[in-house]
């Protein structure tokens, strides 16, 4: 019994080891998680892949062991969403996967109440850990009707031109959304949103967690999102690996955004939304499409709060008055995000490093 619970919190310590991170917790409830996920077996299976892709017999030969029968073990945890699986030609390889973003997304399809009610737990945890790096796992792009022809953007930053680079496209449920409606508090938005790309949306197709769609149908989709007030949240990358449609009621990120009192200072956003008092009616239809309780009402006018707008653009599709103007933040404020994701994870593995909270 004492060493199936030290592979568990040996295996609690290696997602820790990860960027993204797996904090601790006073109640254990991490490791409660672990349990549900993970047989003893798989746990200690798991702590053997890094973060780089490598093939069964390159990690047997690193780590001793028979590679046929750690290819069938390593196969199998892979399409358990327990570890991260691509094909480079004719060979499979194998990565360690995050907590989150990875491990829990993976287990989209086969949510039970426990578990779920687990994760919301732990999700206070994850969030205080996530949002310490300088750099973000996510960010946020403005939906495509807040933008004009006068706006100057960067491709990353405009969801519809992400869209059309991209070869291989997969929707699968957005895995918030899930869980709120199996716990019986479903906000009724849209379920099929998260659009995954490249290599991610061949593992989300494999392992059935998704379909593929085309260009077309992935532009129906953020047109959709658009409609229903979804904010889009692509990974923090210029080669951008996936696009969430978010909701302040159901994402455990925006969810937690809207705790702080300066949100857009802790997500990376390049734009804002201001309102010209001549021309606000004083509708109030902004404020019930701003996800982030950044719009109030003053003498009759919708003020914008600069330090709580992240950028989405959702005010200002809906202006009947057309009040809101959007627009890009001066140079010096703009973020770039990293070249790749794997440039994006070295990044907040530094930064945690330098805090001292992550140990090589």
């Amino acid at each position: 019994m004492e060493d199936k619970q030290n592979v568990y919190e040996d295996l609690a310590a290696h997602l820790d080891r990860l960027p993204a991170g797996f904090p601790r917790t006073p109640t254990g409830v991490e490791l409660r998680i672990l349990k549900r996920l993970f047989t003893p077996e798989e746990a200690s299976l798991a702590q053997l892949l890094t973060r780089r892709p490598e093939s069964a017999q390159q990690i047997a030969e690193r780590t001793g062991g028979d590679a046929r029968e750690l290819a069938l073990n390593l196969e199998e945890m892979s399409h358990k969403g327990l570890i991260f699986r691509l094909t480079k030609g004719e060979e499979t390889l194998y990565m360690a996967a995050q907590f989150m973003v990875g491990i829990w997304e993976y287990h989209v399809k086969d949510l039970d109440p426990e578990l779920v009610k687990d994760v919301n737990e732990y999700f206070p945890y994850v969030m205080k850990v996530a949002h310490q790096p300088i750099t973000p796992q996510v960010r946020i792009i403005p939906i495509a009707g807040a933008l004009t022809p006068e706006h100057a953007v960067m491709s990353y930053d405009e969801a519809l031109r992400i869209i059309g680079q991209q070869e291989k496209i997969v929707v699968a449920p957005c895995i918030c959304r899930r869980e709120h409606e199996i716990l019986g508090d479903g906000c009724g938005r849209p379920l099929e949103t998260c659009l995954v790309f490249g290599v991610g949306a061949a593992f989300y197709e494999e392992n059935g967690l998704g379909r593929a769609i085309d260009q077309a149908e992935a532009r129906r989709i953020l047109a959709k999102a658009e409609e229903t007030g979804l904010v889009l949240s692509p990974s923090n990358a210029q080669n951008t690996t996936n696009i969430c449609c978010c909701c302040g009621c159901c994402c455990q990120i925006l969810k937690y955004l809207n705790k702080l009192p300066r949100p857009a200072e802790s997500i990376g956003t390049n734009f804002y939304a201001r309102v010209e008092d001549e021309l606000c009616c004083g509708c109030e239809t902004c404020l019930d499409r701003c996800q982030m309780q950044a719009i109030e009402m003053e003498d009759g006018h919708a003020r914008i709060k600069p330090e709580r707008c992240i950028g989405c653009g959702l005010c200002v599709t809906t202006c009947a008055s057309q009040a809101i103007r959007f627009l890009v933040k001066e140079q010096e404020e703009r973020r770039v995000p990293p070249g790749s994701l794997m440039e994006t994870y070295q990044r907040i593995s530094a930064e945690r490093r330098q805090k001292g909270r992550l140990q090589d």
